[in-house]
């Protein structure tokens, strides 16, 4: 019997399963009972599976455990075999990743577009093979809880690897509790992150061999870049920000002041360069609700009825302040 055939798996496990019970039931049956001979095909099956015996013209049942370990030893050691090859393939097919990434001058060049399912698959793997360090740049619009969770197991599994993360916010992530979770996650194993004032794109960086930034036309796609120099230039940017942020972790009064201080100014600019509340919002990395509260916050400080009174007002305190310098 093909023991891996599924029809005759499913023969077994529908006719076969009453046949059998029925043959049991009855202690069994001579060779010639309706009972067998109206289903030859279940019957010869159970046979050849060896549960139903014919002998001195009777038709008896076995006990199936005698016959099973024939049948699923078999099939368990094919599994396991499958199991291991699998595993094996992974790992070669591994090995040759790594050696794809490892330069630069690929058969893709030294950039190439990635597009949606096909970005985040490029993402994973390529933070699972980091050796050295990660470094990313986040903009707080736009991170949803799903994706803070996903990024929450990938990061912590490289930081258990020994890899270096260090990852720049905007302030305004402080205020998002599943980004506060995340930082306390990854924190608590060695990870370093910062927030800025100022509106940035996504940037990851790992190993300073591979970066990632935000496709000009698309939100789903992505560049990545191989490009030593190139890659050499968005590290330095980033390690320039780095520098001038506040870490994420420290929440005294002087770091508070400073960022309250910091979000105003930019709320301020955003308002005088004439960007609409959304735009401004977005560079901030706020809601359009808190961007609205900031102005209003402006309004009362500066008398101003309107958006309009604000701006002007605005505007001739920033010129008497040019004068004066």
């Amino acid at each position: 019997m093909a023991q891996s055939d599924p029809d005759q798996l499913r023969l077994v496990q529908q006719a076969g399963a009453a046949l059998f019970e029925a043959v049991a039931a009855r202690g069994g049956v001579p060779v010639d009972d309706p009972l067998v001979t109206a289903e030859p095909d279940t019957t010869a099956a159970l046979v050849r599976l060896g549960v139903l015996r014919a002998e001195a013209g009777r038709y008896d049942v076995v006990d199936p455990q005698m016959a099973q370990g024939a049948v699923v030893t078999p099939l368990s050691q094919r599994a396991a075999e499958a199991v291991d090859a699998a595993s094996a393939w992974s790992q070669a097919f591994s090995h040759l990743t790594q050696a794809y990434r490892r330069y630069p001058r690929s058969v893709d060049g030294p950039m190439a577009e990635l597009h949606g399912d096909q970005l985040n698959a490029f993402l994973e793997q390529v933070v699972q093979g980091a050796r050295d360090e990660v470094l990313t740049a986040q903009p707080q619009v736009g991170r949803s809880a799903a994706g803070l969770r996903d990024a929450t197991a990938r990061d912590l599994a490289a930081l258990q690897r020994g890899v270096r993360l260090r990852t720049i916010y905007q302030h305004a992530a402080r205020r998002a509790r599943f980004t506060r979770q995340y930082v306390d996650l990854v924190t608590a194993e060695g990870a370093e992150v910062r927030t800025l004032d100022e509106f940035f794109n996504r940037l990851i960086v790992v190993d300073r061999r591979v970066a990632l930034i935000p496709s000009a036309r698309e939100r789903t796609t992505a560049v990545v870049i191989r490009d030593s120099n190139l890659v050499a230039y968005l590290v330095d940017i980033f390690e320039r920000n780095w520098d001038r942020g506040l870490p994420f972790t420290q929440t005294t009064a002087d770091i508070a002041s400073t960022i309250a201080t910091e979000q105003r100014a930019m709320a301020t600019r955003m308002l005088i360069e004439g960007h609409p509340d959304s735009a401004s919002a977005k560079r901030m990395g706020v809601s359009d609700r808190t961007y609205a509260a900031y102005l209003a916050d402006l309004k009362r400080d500066y008398d101003a009825q309107t958006r309009f009174q604000l701006g002007y007002r605005m505007g001739q305190e920033a010129a008497t302040d040019s004068r004066a310098d």
